[in-house]
């Protein structure tokens, strides 16, 4: 081990690293990555008889891509500055080599014969796959438990739910198991298990990242990265962004590249949205996120209260969510569907029961929302939210007990409707309740400005230190 460090406070170490420091040392040769890459492996094996955040971990394979990733940094030609970073993938996406379950038994086993676009970027920049991390079955609820896999449970609390769909990146994210998390984000996907486990997540503009196939509930689903810092998921983003034929959705225009954008926030017009368009806001993280603003006007900015535009945004999410769950569900034979979570049959027969008129008015009503985004975002430089309105509730629970909520939509509020319009969202940690749950910060700014809107929480991680100093402490193997 370089430095004379222990080989066990060394591997704990190598762990907390993120992909910036980990460059520094892969080209000075303090470290290469297949030494990273036994740390992280042992990390995740550690963890995951806790937590559950694995379907599978491909020790092999990451060995020998760590391995091919060491030889081309000590020749000086990284791909990227992703190359030898450790990286999950969620099992949502296409992986060449991997079964891909999407979380159901009713899935085939057989490998993939082709990666997903953002895999196949993320692959050709040199990142090192280390494992496939959980999901509920197709994605449905914002929570991750499945008849395939069993629960997933948070680190700070293993009674309590990381969130979902990306739970397992979550997990993975937030005890070292990897610097690199793929996720994807349909209602709140990657935000709501970022608040809730205290790590950076970031929903990109739609079709910044490519996708294929594509999803069956539409173009509300968008895949991002996930990480423990703002800086980690702009290098991540770069990474598996770009054009790709496959995605017909991404449509035909270019976004424009990311790139550290300095003093984003310095004198910066921000709207502070503080209402959900459905269920309720915890006081605790209320309380919260009102002082974290407290910080804004060091940094320049000007906060003022918003509402969001828009009629009923629950139910306009959920005919879009709804129906797909029934496109989905209709390509399993009826003999094939016993042991399906039966929340997501629900869901899936509510949108069979829409007729086309509806559905398209819904999709009109949509794009009136869509464009009353835009025209908010062109008044405001950003619009700021909690993260989630709720703190992780118990595991095994669609809804948190005694709530009198019904669907995991109605307290994903401060998410979906940004699925909705399509903007870039990211969320990182801003505090924790009086019970140690961490309390997530949501960063939304206008279409394409992914790159504002990563500095903006860049600089926030920074000002929030002194909230968030138990975040980096916290050693959950």
């Amino acid at each position: 081990m370089p430095n004379g460090i222990s080989p066990i406070a060394d591997a704990d170490d190598l762990c907390r690293l993120s992909a910036a420091e980990l460059n520094v040392a892969y080209r000075a040769g303090s470290l290469s990555p297949v030494e990273v890459t036994m740390a992280v492996l042992a990390r995740a094996e550690a963890i995951n008889p806790l937590f559950n955040a694995f379907t599978m971990i491909d020790r092999k394979a990451a060995i020998d891509a760590a391995g091919a990733s060491e030889k081309r940094w000590r020749a000086g030609e990284p791909l990227s500055a992703a190359d030898g970073i450790p990286t999950t993938l969620k099992d949502i996406v296409w992986v060449e080599g991997w079964s891909v379950r999407y979380g159901s038994r009713t899935t085939p086993a057989a490998p993939c014969d082709r990666d997903a676009p953002a895999v196949a970027l993320l692959r050709r920049a040199g990142a090192v796959f280390i494992g496939q991390t959980t999901t509920p079955e197709f994605g449905w609820k914002a929570i991750t438990d499945s008849g395939l896999c069993g629960i997933t449970r948070n680190p700070w609390n293993a009674e309590k739910t990381p969130g979902g769909s990306s739970g397992g990146a979550a997990v993975a994210a937030a005890t070292g198991a990897g610097v690199f998390h793929l996720g994807t984000d349909g209602g709140g996907s990657i935000r709501i298990p970022a608040s809730f486990t205290g790590i950076a997540g970031l929903k990109p503009t739609f079709g910044r990242v490519p996708a294929y196939p594509s999803s069956a509930f539409g173009t509300v689903a968008h895949i991002g990265p996930m990480a423990r810092t703002a800086q980690d998921l702009s290098v991540m983003t770069q990474a598996m962004s770009g054009r790709d034929l496959s995605d017909w959705q991404q449509g035909g225009g270019t976004l424009a590249p990311l790139g550290r954008i300095e003093a984003t926030l310095q004198g910066a017009r921000v709207g502070y949205w503080s209402k959900p368009p459905s269920g309720v806001l915890d006081e605790e993280i209320a309380a919260a996120v009102s002082h974290a603003l407290t910080y804004f006007s060091g940094l320049g900015a000007t906060v003022e209260p918003i509402d969001l535009p828009g009629g009923d945004l629950l139910d306009l999410f959920q005919s879009h969510w709804f129906t797909g769950a029934a496109a989905r569900l209709a390509l399993i034979p009826e003999n094939e569907r016993a042991g399906i979570d039966p929340g997501f049959l629900e869901i899936a027969r509510a949108g069979a029961a829409f007729d086309a008129k509806a559905l398209v008015a819904a999709q009109l009503q949509r794009g009136e929302f869509g464009a009353a985004m835009d025209r908010l975002l062109d008044t405001y430089d950003f619009i700021v939210s909690p993260g989630a309105s709720i703190p992780a509730f118990d595991v095994g629970l669609e809804v948190p007990s005694g709530s009198g909520l019904s669907r995991w939509t109605e307290w994903a509020a401060f998410s979906y409707p940004i699925n909705l319009s399509q903007q870039p969202a990211c969320v990182i940690p801003c505090g924790m309740t009086a019970a140690g749950l961490p309390v997530g910060f949501q960063i939304v700014g206008a279409r394409g400005d992914d790159a504002q809107v990563l500095s903006a929480a860049a600089d926030l991680e920074a000002a929030f230190r002194p909230l968030t100093q138990a975040f980096r402490l916290k050693d959950f193997a």
